[in-house]
């Protein structure tokens, strides 16, 4: 009974876990992504008129769009990749790579200021979200295997950004 109980009690820390369900690891201050609070902030109902429904699923959702299915994975142009939500410049093209994962990669925002972050449980282990600073756009996940100089890999979702190309 009591080995029932230890697997029951490890089950539900599990499901809180995956279910985002510890307060502390979103409410703790610092960036606007954990405090959620930004400069743009509309309504739900606000951000669908505003939004394709793909779009709405990322950005305000936080999902992922399917590998390989952006457009933006294989641009090569120079330019400036901007919020979907709130057009704020984000990313890069210097800095952008092929990270052969399916989706468009960076190896730093545009500046420190245009993106915050915050620890995501969904898949039980942390991963660290990068949202927009001013909207708070969910835009993808950072990890630490990308190229020099940074070893950061910005692995964000193309539906959740726009392109701007540089002017000629």
């Amino acid at each position: 009974m009591t080995e029932r109980r230890q697997v029951l009690t490890g089950t539900l820390a599990v499901a809180a876990l995956a279910g985002g369900g510890v307060w502390w690891a979103t409410q703790r201050p610092g960036n606007a992504a954990e405090s959620g609070d930004y400069p743009i902030d509309l309504s739900p109902e606000e951000w669908r008129a505003r939004l394709t429904d793909a779009e709405y699923a990322v950005l305000r959702e936080e999902g992922t769009e399917p590998p390989f299915s952006s457009p933006l994975n294989a641009n090569k142009a120079e330019g400036t990749y901007v919020c979907g939500g709130c057009e704020n410049p984000v990313y890069s093209s210097e800095t952008k790579f092929e990270s052969g994962t399916g989706w468009p990669s960076f190896w730093e925002p545009i500046s420190p200021e245009a993106v915050g972050t915050k620890t995501d449980f969904k898949l039980v282990l942390p991963r660290t979200e990068v949202h927009c600073a001013r909207c708070g756009g969910h835009l993808g996940h950072i990890f630490d295997d990308g190229p020099p100089p940074t070893g950061k890999r910005h692995c964000l979702n193309g539906v959740a950004l726009d392109f701007v190309p540089a002017e000629a």
